[in-house]
């Protein structure tokens, strides 16, 4: 296992930088040191609940992905993600309920399962520099990529490559889909 890959600074490090931010702007942005960040990204500093609403609203995540540090066995930290034990990300908002799927976000990707409640709509259009990838495994799904509009259903994938999208579950069941997302936006 590499060294510190499950803890909060290495969370926080990998945030910074699949989003291109140095040290400096991330330090400017939180009103603290570069040294201060520094410590924090080595886990020799501990962030306050108030920085952490400042590191979250810095990288534009939901605060509970910077609380979501696994308690794994020693033999699985790292490793392996028990069901039981994913991550809760996202806010819940519009329907969608996602968890990490990987077991921290120091990879150069994520993986994230997502729930789209039954008669559920992101409502708003994103674009984000990332390429991802989705599995739908249950239920079904209408997708809008660059204009294009797709159902898609179980065995069904479908790929964004920083286009903009949104998504809708407009059916009486919630679609389950897996995503693989590089870099990491959680």
């Amino acid at each position: 296992m590499p060294p510190n890959s499950r803890t909060l600074g290495a969370d926080i490090r990998a945030l910074r930088k699949a989003r291109g931010i140095t040290l400096q702007a991330l330090a400017d942005a939180l009103g603290r040191s570069v040294g201060w960040v520094s410590q924090v990204e080595r886990d020799m500093s501990q962030p306050s609940v108030d920085d952490l609403r400042r590191i979250a609203r810095a990288f534009d995540v939901p605060m509970s992905i910077l609380f979501g540090q696994s308690n794994a066995p020693a033999a699985e930290a790292g490793v392996i993600v028990r069901k039981g034990a994913r991550r809760p990300i996202g806010s819940g908002e519009a329907g969608l309920i996602e968890e990490l799927l990987s077991p921290d976000l120091t990879d150069d990707f994520e993986m994230v399962h997502s729930t789209f409640a039954a008669h559920s709509s992101i409502g708003e259009t994103v674009t984000r520099p990332t390429q991802e990838v989705a599995y739908v495994i249950s239920g079904r799904l209408d997708v809008v990529i660059d204009g294009r509009r797709f159902t898609v259903g179980p065995g069904d994938s479908f790929r964004i490559r920083g286009e903009p999208h949104r998504w809708e579950n407009p059916y009486d069941e919630p679609a389950v889909a897996i995503w693989v997302i590089a870099p990491p936006v959680y």
